[in-house]
């Protein structure tokens, strides 16, 4: 797909691509080889950039910092996204982003500069996961879960029709409908920071190569000027999380206070005991679906009563600090995770995945666990 577009003076020839389509390369290489441009835009941030020219940039991942810094759940979703991609380009034998780096070395090659189109990965995704409530997070981790063993059946000219521009917005409708905010923020402000960004690149003959479904927004975002600062702002919470973060606790202690005052000692110990229970019990399944190690389990259990009286705390952190204490990732999980997410199998093998599944199954179950524990606080009143 091959747009000609004319903005203040400046030719610009869009390329929409398949990320993993072998004509896609092909398409590139032929293109700016010929048309000798300026410049070349490609859809990449400076991170995956980085990424593309050099490699895999896990080596230098530190899974301890990345629990402290609450980004496991950021993590496991973009290695799960990414784990569908590769699975497919593993199919068709090539490699995911292979038009992009096409992209670059025919840059390379006709001396035009590169320009990097795209909003950093980080932002996008933060802005993504903090648009969402909590029950579409938990949909969404599962979704993706689930598609991990997907996508052996799709044949290459498959993948070729999905860079016909009514197909991929007839996909983009549908995420649309179910939901919109990931449709604003996936697809509708990488456009308009896509264009802006394409607006400006320097010199009059520009190449740029983008994944065909963001065409169609360019081209018609492209002709408006516009700040695309405001699309880098990392949003707050919502005011509704935030409540919920310290209402809950705040909410669980009012019951533990009513039930020792109302029922006695023997309805407030009651009522604690179903606490420990429900929390720990859910908190403790979430780790063992994960694969945990024993003492990981163990410290799910004892975790999760407590952290969920606690805002700031999650028991999905402290069992993943456990299993990384315990099962430390060596050099050989970094080099291999490319690999091993393109598995289920592989998802729960390496010590990398298995902690960050640790971190989100734990979770999931200690608020589980706090919905259960609920009624039953209610009824020991």
């Amino acid at each position: 797909m091959i747009t000609e577009l004319n903005i203040n003076r400046k030719n610009i020839k869009l390329i929409g691509t398949a990320h993993v389509s072998k004509k896609s390369v092909d398409t590139v290489k032929e293109i700016i080889e010929r048309e000798k441009p300026d410049t070349v835009c490609i859809e990449l941030c400076e991170s995956r950039y980085k990424t593309v020219v050099s490699g895999s940039g896990w080596q230098d991942m530190d899974i301890i910092k990345v629990i402290k810094e609450k980004k496991a759940s950021l993590l496991l979703s973009n290695l799960l996204l990414a784990s569908f991609q590769k699975k497919i380009a593993a199919k068709l034998d090539i490699k995911p982003g292979a038009e992009m780096l096409q992209a670059i070395e025919s840059a390379n090659f006709v001396n035009a500069k590169i320009h990097l189109a795209d909003r950093d990965i980080k932002t996008t995704l933060v802005r993504a996961w903090r648009s969402m409530g909590l029950w579409s997070k938990i949909k969404v981790v599962f979704q993706l879960l689930l598609s991990v063993g997907s996508g052996a059946d799709i044949t290459e000219e498959e993948i070729e029709q999905m860079k016909q521009t009514d197909v991929l917005e007839n996909l983009i409708k549908e995420v649309g409908k179910s939901m919109p905010i990931l449709k604003e923020i996936l697809i509708d402000e990488r456009d308009k920071y896509l264009a802006e960004k394409i607006r400006n690149a320097e010199g009059e003959n520009i190449v740029a190569v983008v994944g065909a479904g963001h065409v169609p927004g360019i081209t018609s975002y492209v002709t408006e000027s516009r700040n695309i600062e405001e699309l880098e702002i990392l949003p707050e919470k919502s005011g509704f999380s935030n409540i919920l973060k310290w209402g809950l606790p705040a909410l669980i202690f009012i019951l533990f206070f009513l039930g020792f005052s109302k029922g006695g000692v023997s309805a407030g110990k009651e009522m604690i005991i179903w606490w420990i229970l429900a929390n720990g019990v859910f908190a403790s399944i979430g780790a063992a679906a994960a694969m945990g190690h024993p003492w990981t389990i163990i410290a799910s259990f004892l975790a999760a009563p407590l952290t969920s009286l606690n805002p700031m705390i999650a028991a999905g952190w402290i069992s993943g600090l456990v299993e990384a204490y315990l099962r430390k990732p060596k050099v050989k999980d970094c080099e291999s995770l490319a690999q091993d997410i393109l598995t289920v199998k592989g998802f729960f093998k390496n010590k990398i995945t298995r902690i960050l599944l640790i971190v989100v199954f734990t979770n999931i179950g200690s608020m589980i666990g706090t919905m259960v524990a609920l009624p039953m606080l209610l009824k020991a009143l």
